[in-house]
């Protein structure tokens, strides 16, 4: 390893401020030689002689000032070592996990062994690697970390189901959840990573504040989710499994051995008393694994000659009576085993990174520098664009420009055709973030791993509209529905009938209804279940062969269409959303009623299929990391908290222009189509945008519509979605 004049100059410099070595001759490991700052020592009687010593190996550990079992004493490993290297092992004193960061960072000391959060601390932000880990006694140098869930759960229902489409994490939201404390790795970081990462949650507050994760806890699962302090019943592996297994909380965390302990044991009487039989507890699939001690290096101080030297002595402990007697006592593992950076620490890695944040923590926790949000220079939107613009303040560039002012960086347009380029640009990273319909948005999610952060209002307030069966008041299906009976079933009684859909594959007029109907068991697919056209004889069989199933232009065809064909006796059921009815025959003045409207108590909403969600905003989890996610989420927030007003008087002054609702401030000099109100309005034609999750805002249409026989076939063929 050749060290340059700079590099040597820098390190020994670094070895004067940071080790105390200022007026010794305190040698280097350069090739297993010391390099020393002078070129010979003077004796007393003033006569120069060469010095050969051994090389020097520093070991960052805490160090007592005394033991009560000296067989734990640390210098046992640095003699042992000091022997086997034929080098001159020393321990060098620390007192925290930021100190042995400090030690290695510096060249302080060479070697350190360090939990799994500094050591990821260590690797992200100095470079510091993995050239060993400790075994735990199973003798793997990691756990898995697991969601555990009752047997009779939708959960685990979902897991044990080989079905693809249903996804136990998304079944997670609102539930409450069982942590075994704060900030702890397989109880609360390891599966708030992966929820967070996977875009099952969304992270709500400040993405550099670690508080905000238990908003986001909160606000993925139910109010109730327990985090517990320690020394409370719930703290802990065995308090989050007896928190699931008394049925205070429907989902705990822990790791993968954490039930078999506490509830499987040899002996049943030592089993605790809160527990299940076995088989009432499932384990959803891991997050990722939960690394062991590391040994950790930084290759700016050690050469690999000297890493593998040192390696081979640890992992060759455990073959000799003294080193498994040091393994024993000193670290607390059967043996050691050479691993690299990316095996030990890449799944922790990767789940850690996605918590809001963890680097701000560790930064108070260390002294590490802050990480800046968004990590990237560039924010690309996937968006529809025209050469030219009626309509100037419909021009998204304004969008664009608009968050680029928000977030700090350049934010550009990605010019798409179609739902299908959309899905093509996110998923192989050349857009970010895109505004998609409900169907697209589904086939992105389940098929290709996209996410949803945010969605656009209705002008409700609400992001979907639900789907019903409507049906005359005095039709044998509303006085099922109606007579609190719960033996009578107004679906059943729809077999046979005469219905009236929107069009063909419209959502509320026909995907979600017929979702239902084959989801519960009410229609039989007729026909082959992977195509499309299958729901077409499907429709006939179920009901009469004079169903409506109408063209684009014909009479029946549309919401309006659908209620008419029930109002004028064509039909004797219309599938459309819930505002329809309303919409053309409840209006303030009579006159704007459709003249085939029938009094608004001669229609009956049978109880609704599901919900069709509003354009959501999605996202690729796999090509945008969690800190510019939620920067992007934030400026898009923005938006809702600014209005327009024109002359509007605040303590006696008028002001017009943009107001924040949130700063109270006005900015009179931007032009009007550049307010956050006219943004939305213009260019996403929505009152706002609201946070979402993918199963919180598609969760119910997913349901659905995965019953369709062949949907997902005719979506991928209508979005023209390549295979890979």
């Amino acid at each position: 390893m050749k060290i340059g004049k700079e590099l040597l100059m820098a390190i020994l410099i670094i070895c004067s401020v940071f080790a105390g070595c200022t007026g010794t001759d305190e040698p280097l490991i350069k090739d297993d030689t010391v390099v020393d700052d002078t070129t010979n020592n003077t004796t007393s009687d003033n006569t120069t002689t060469d010095t050969v010593e051994l090389p020097k190996l520093n070991i960052a550990y805490s160090v007592q000032d005394d033991y009560e079992n000296i067989d734990e004493n640390p210098q046992r490993l640095a003699d042992y070592l000091s022997a086997k290297l034929t080098m001159d092992v020393s321990l060098y004193p620390i007192d925290s996990e930021g100190a042995a960061l400090e030690a290695l960072r510096f060249g302080n000391a060479h070697l350190a062994f360090m939990d799994g959060g500094s050591a990821w601390v260590g690797w992200q932000q100095y470079d510091l690697e993995v050239m060993a880990a400790d075994q735990k006694s199973d003798g793997r140098t990691y756990y898995n970390a697991h969601a555990w869930v009752k047997a009779d759960s939708e959960m685990a229902a979902a897991h044990l189901d080989d079905d693809p489409i249903t996804d136990p994490f998304a079944l997670l939201e609102g539930k409450t959840s069982c942590h075994t404390g704060w900030l702890k790795s397989a109880g609360m970081l390891m599966p708030m990573g992966y929820l967070i990462g996977h875009g099952y949650a969304n992270v709500v507050g400040d993405a550099n504040d670690v508080e905000t994760l238990r908003n986001t806890i909160f606000n993925f699962f139910s109010d109730d989710a327990s985090i517990p302090d320690s020394g409370t019943p719930y703290y802990g592996y065995g308090g989050a499994v007896k928190c699931l297994s008394d049925g205070t909380g429907d989902v705990a965390f822990a790791k993968d051995s954490t039930v078999p302990s506490y509830c499987d044991n040899e002996d049943p009487t030592e089993n605790e008393d809160w527990c299940l039989a076995m088989d009432q507890y499932v384990a959803l699939p891991e997050f990722g694994q939960s690394p062991s001690h590391p040994v950790m290096y930084n290759p700016q101080y050690m050469d690999e000659e000297l890493v593998n030297k040192v390696t081979t002595a640890l992992v060759e402990m455990k073959d000799e009576v003294d080193g498994a007697a040091i393994l024993s006592d000193v670290l607390s593992t059967p043996g050691i085993v050479e691993t690299d950076t990316e095996t030990h620490l890449g799944s922790y890695s990767a789940v850690l990174s996605a918590i809001p944040g963890i680097s701000a923590y560790y930064n108070d926790k260390y002294t590490i520098n802050d990480l800046m949000t968004p990590t990237i220079d560039n924010v690309v939107i996937a968006y529809e664009v025209k050469d030219d613009y009626d309509n100037p303040d419909e021009n998204p560039q304004i969008l664009a420009d608009y968050l680029a002012d928000k977030l700090g960086v350049t934010v550009e347009l990605y010019p798409v055709s179609s739902e299908g380029a959309i899905i093509e640009a996110l998923r192989f990273g050349n857009a970010d973030i895109a505004f998609m319909d409900g169907g697209a948005s589904w086939v992105g999610w389940k098929e290709y791993g996209l996410a949803a952060m945010a969605a656009d209002q209705k002008s409700d307030g609400r992001t979907h509209y639900n789907a019903h069966a409507w049906v005359k008041a005095d039709s044998e299906m509303a006085a099922a529905h109606l007579d609190d009976d719960p033996t009578t079933d107004p679906f059943a009684l729809l077999e046979g009938k005469t219905s009236c859909h929107t069009g063909w594959l419209k959502s509320a007029g026909m995907l979600l209804p017929m979702g239902y109907l084959i989801g519960n068991g009410y229609a039989e697919v007729i026909g082959d279940p992977t195509d499309i056209e299958s729901l077409r004889n499907t429709i006939f069989n179920f009901f009469s062969d004079d169903a409506s199933i109408p063209d684009s232009g014909t009479p029946y065809y549309g919401y309006s269409g659908a209620v008419k064909c029930l109002s004028d006796g064509t039909g004797d059921v219309a599938f459309a959303k819930d505002s329809t009815v309303a919409s053309y025959c409840d209006n303030e003045d009579p006159v704007e009623n459709e003249d085939w409207c029938l009094a608004m108590d001669q229609y009956v909403a049978l109880p609704m299929f599901g919900k069709a969600p509003s354009h959501p905003v999605m996202y690729n989890p796999d090509r945008i990391d969690i800190q510019t996610r939620t920067a992007i989420l934030n400026a898009l927030l923005s938006l809702n908290n600014e209005q327009y007003v024109e002359n509007m008087t605040v303590m006696g002054n008028t002001y017009t222009g943009c107001y924040d609702i949130t700063t109270h401030q006005v900015d009179s000099d931007s032009p009007k189509n550049t307010c956050g109100d006219q943004i939305l309005n213009n260019i996403l034609n929505t009152p706002g945008l609201v946070t979402v999750t993918s199963q919180q805002h598609l969760g119910s249409y997913s349901d659905l519509i995965s019953n369709i026989p062949g949907i997902s076939t005719y979506f991928e063929t209508k979005f023209d979605i390549v295979s890979s």
